[in-house]
């Protein structure tokens, strides 16, 4: 077991070799202090506790921090798990470094064990203390490094779910600020735990096949520093097996195993300037076969965490495939510690580094706000760890935005004013789908309207990023609360009963305040207008007062199988529908399938526990619904002769493809001054094209009227209605 003067002159070592600038007078000061405060304290392989903070101290070292960020490091433990004080260290080592301790502090609870919500407030601390000084989650990475790399002396399940942590949080958020080198320490640390037989299945292959691999990458390193030199071009070449965290990767998406991988290689070029970079790429295609689709220019459009590298695969003469990266030494250093390579610190410690390369930290945190907790983790990770897609807009300026997202997603981006008018969008110069999944390079143009009403429900289930679900949902809060609790109730109460709990039960004036402690509402209305602009689920609602419900008896199923509340015949219901037979006033829902609309012939039919399904009497349901076993649960329905809220609808225009009937149609929409909740297009066979629409109307006569002015466009074929 390692002494602990072996660790401080380690440390010492690491100080002057990648940061010489650090004051090592207050280095040792900083040491002894801890060291007198962790005196009693033991790790769990029973070595002196000040072995872990000079372990952390040298990896900040190594990543070229600061003093304070090393003080802080050797410090960070001091304050919770000793009688150390903020007042104390800020008193002895300055304010900066107390606020770095009390910042690394505050993250030491980010568990996966814990409830959502305590889960989303560790991770909102986290963020928050990342945005006032990004040594903070440095330093806790260094900490987390310095956990994996001792991991065997904890428990399994320690290991485990440690791992777990490490995996999800922590090596996405090294990706995230570009740290590569300690991201892949950090996945294959945590592999060995998850996956232990894949991990040593993968390490026994990598060993038995250890001299024939150095062999091959010998020849290639061979191959490509005769060309280079006999160019002209200097620079380092080095070639490499891939992480195991990456060929297990490999071996899971492939559903291969590691003896059928070929691609296991990667050379790395790095050289003195960008042309350079270029001139080494040509050279390299010309010496081997590329491999098409493989090629990846990061120089010119770097990826967020500010990675800039060439990246291509080719095939050598012995038909293996590898991997080539090719970049800057300046860009080396970025691509191995990510932001620690270009944060530079004034004398007294007062950060001065590129505030608008953190402004992903601060959309994490607004995008918090009006967020059930597991959604907000959900979303965390499809928006910081997930791969990204780069498109450009008409002027050509990049947005990246998390893999899969749509022109929804983009709107978004660019304005929350640009989403909340969008009316359609193109890509590439054609019209698109809203949820048209967008690839690298796509050049997206959103279409809006000063008439849009804003954004449909329908769009938070289609956008990918946390950011534009978000917005859709402010717009919904601040525009919509008379809707959202309409709803919201209607979705709480199909929640309920579907768990078989009565929705008159709330109707109990005792029961109530407890019930709203629960959710945390002051009022019902507040729960419906939350649930009904997505702040909150439904099923998140009743799952907190279900145990109080069914406690006060209240929950019985009134019904078997409709759950209706009988009530006098032909009574009118809020929704604009009479409800004929013996079941009265019930929920009464439309159907999507066929849209209806006040003025068309309307049939019911009785579901169960959802009320009253509205159709078209010509929608083909009806038709393949009516057996003997179903004919009960058919009813005479009819308009209620009152003005009612507009219904949505949708109409298919069937049209040559010519150019303009996308819009010509659109502004028909704009003119009628009629709520576009969608408008979309998509190409057919023989220079056909077919525009969808979806939009309010008060009745029959008001769509009709749509009906006749698209089909007196040029082009127009065909106006039929369509499915919402």
């Amino acid at each position: 077991m390692e002494s602990v003067q072996e660790h401080y002159s380690s440390m010492m070592t690491a100080i002057r070799r990648y940061a010489p600038y650090v004051d090592m007078e207050k280095v040792d000061e900083a040491f002894h202090y801890a060291d007198e405060k962790h005196k009693d304290q033991k790790r769990k392989d029973g070595s002196p506790y000040i072995i872990h903070p000079l372990a952390v101290a040298e990896i900040v070292a190594e990543i070229g921090l600061d003093t304070d960020a090393v003080l802080g490091a050797l410090l960070h433990d001091c304050i919770e798990d000793t009688d150390s004080s903020f007042d104390d260290i800020a008193r002895r080592f300055g304010k900066t470094v107390a606020e770095l301790v009390e910042g690394v502090t505050k993250l030491t609870r980010v568990q996966y064990s814990t409830t959502e919500e305590q889960q989303m407030e560790n991770l909102r601390k986290m963020f928050m203390a990342m945005s006032k000084d990004i040594r903070v989650i440095l330093i806790k990475i260094a900490d987390r490094l310095h956990n994996t790399r001792t991991m065997q002396y904890q428990t399994p399940p320690k290991q485990i779910s440690k791992s777990m942590e490490t995996m999800e949080i922590y090596a996405p958020l090294a990706h995230r600020l570009g740290m590569q080198k300690i991201k892949w320490e950090l996945e294959d640390e945590s592999l060995k735990y998850l996956e232990p037989e894949k991990y040593q299945e993968i390490m026994t292959y990598l060993d038995a096949h250890q001299e024939q691999a150095n062999l091959f990458m010998r020849g290639v390193q061979s191959q490509i520093t005769t060309r280079l030199s006999g160019v002209g071009l200097h620079g380092k070449i080095y070639g490499r097996i891939k992480h195991v965290y990456s060929i297990f990767r490999k071996m899971q998406s492939q559903n291969k195993a590691i003896n059928e991988l070929y691609d296991l290689y990667a050379f790395r070029i790095i050289v003195d300037s960008i042309p350079d970079c270029y001139n080494v790429l040509g050279h390299i295609h010309d010496l081997f076969s590329l491999v098409p689709g493989r090629f990846k220019d990061y120089i010119s459009t770097p990826k967020p965490n500010m990675y800039q590298s060439l990246h291509t695969t080719v095939i050598g003469s012995d038909g293996i495939p590898f991997e080539v990266q090719i970049r800057t030494w300046e860009m080396h250093q970025t691509a191995e510690y990510g932001v620690a390579a270009h944060w530079k610190y004034k004398q007294g410690g007062q950060g001065s580094g590129e505030e608008k390369d953190f402004e992903w930290i601060r959309r994490l945190l607004e995008s918090q706000q009006d967020t059930d907790a597991e959604e907000y983790v959900h979303s965390l990770k499809v928006d910081m760890f997930n791969d990204e897609v780069f498109v450009f807009t008409p002027k050509g300026k990049i947005v990246n935005l998390p893999q899969g997202s749509t022109p929804i997603d983009f709107a978004y981006a660019i304005h929350s004013a640009v989403g909340n008018s969008m009316v359609g969008a193109r890509i590439a110069g054609r019209i698109a789908k809203f949820d048209e999944p967008l690839k690298n390079g796509d050049i997206v143009e959103v279409l809006t309207s000063k008439t849009a009403k804003g954004p449909s429900r329908d769009w938070l289930n289609i956008c990918k990023s946390n950011q534009a679900r978000t917005k859709i949902k402010q717009w919904f809060k601040k525009e919509c609360r008379e809707e959202n609790i309409v709803h919201g109730k209607s979705s709480f109460e199909s929640e309920l009963r579907r768990v078989n709990i009565n929705p008159n039960v709330l109707n109990n004036d005792e029961l109530l305040p407890t019930v709203l402690k629960k959710v945390c509402f002051d009022c019902l209305d507040d729960m419906y207008a939350a649930i009904g602009y997505g702040g909150i689920t439904a099923q998140k609602c009743v799952g907190r007062i279900k145990d109080e419900l069914l406690h006060a008896g209240k929950a019985a199923r009134e019904q078997k199988e409709l759950g209706l509340n009988l009530r006098p015949s032909n009574a009118k219901n809020d929704s604009g529908v009479i409800v004929g037979g013996d079941i009265g006033s019930c929920m009464v829902k439309f159907s999507r399938c066929c849209t209806p609309v006040p003025g068309d012939d309307i049939v019911g039919f009785i579901t169960k526990g959802y009320g009253v399904s509205i159709h078209r009497r010509d929608c083909p349901n009806t038709k393949s619904a009516r057996d003997p076993a179903q004919a009960g649960r058919w009813v005479e329905v009819s308009w209620a002769n009152t003005e009612s809220e507009p219904f949505s609808t949708t109409l298919e225009v069937d049209s040559t493809a010519r150019q303009g009937v996308f819009l010509d149609i659109a502004s028909i929409l704009a003119t009628m001054k009629l709520h576009v909740s969608e408008i979309s297009a998509r190409d057919l066979p023989d220079n056909r094209c077919l525009t969808l629409a979806t939009f309010d109307v008060k009745n029959i006569d008001e769509l009709n009227t749509v009906r006749q002015k698209i089909r007196g466009l040029s082009g127009v074929t065909d106006v039929r209605r369509g499915r919402n």
